[in-house]
């Protein structure tokens, strides 16, 4: 049975935490975020955890490669884990920055119903409401329909008016 040095296991705890905390941060935010939700701070807790990481298993990595015995070999393991977690919690900070300042597409409105082409897929009777499946955004909407005439099943139909966010007005097309 091998061994582990004292300062190899308590780098490796570290980085445990590192990996624990980074998990959390991507998992659920909120959950380590104090103070004002729209406030950035210098430090993200993406970045911290990175360098928790990278500090603990590169400083695990350089104690064991140099025994680990003496305390200026631990000195060196752990200038070793600081050279390599700098990077990467700059690293871990700025990739974290750019997701959550990512550009998105807008959400659709019932404006965006407007002129959109369908199927009818339960006949629209004169006086009442059918239903018609559209494509709003690229996906698939099922909706209330009314028409000033009764369209059958089927039949292709152009959206008119936007009655609310779940019924349209509809001509066949």
């Amino acid at each position: 049975m091998q061994v582990v040095a004292t300062g190899t296991l308590i780098f490796l705890i570290i980085g445990g935490v590192g990996v624990g905390v980074l998990a959390l941060a991507l998992l659920g935010g909120e959950i380590l975020h104090f103070g004002h939700p729209d406030i950035d701070g210098p430090v993200s807790v993406e970045a911290v955890a990175g360098f928790l990481g990278a500090f603990g298993f590169g400083a695990a990595i350089v104690n064991e490669l140099l025994g680990g015995g003496t305390p200026g070999m631990i000195a060196a393991a752990v200038g070793g884990g600081a050279l390599a977690a700098v990077p990467t919690a700059w690293l871990a900070g700025r990739l974290s920055r750019a997701a959550r300042n990512m550009r998105t597409d807008a959400t659709p409105t019932r404006d965006d119903l407007v002129g959109a082409l369908g199927l009818v897929v339960t006949p629209i009777p004169t006086d009442g409401y059918g239903e018609v499946r559209v494509r709003v955004a690229g996906q698939p909407v099922k909706l209330n329909a009314r028409a000033d005439r009764p369209i059958p099943l089927g039949a292709q139909i152009f959206v008119v008016q936007s009655l609310s966010e779940t019924s349209v007005h509809v001509e066949t097309y």
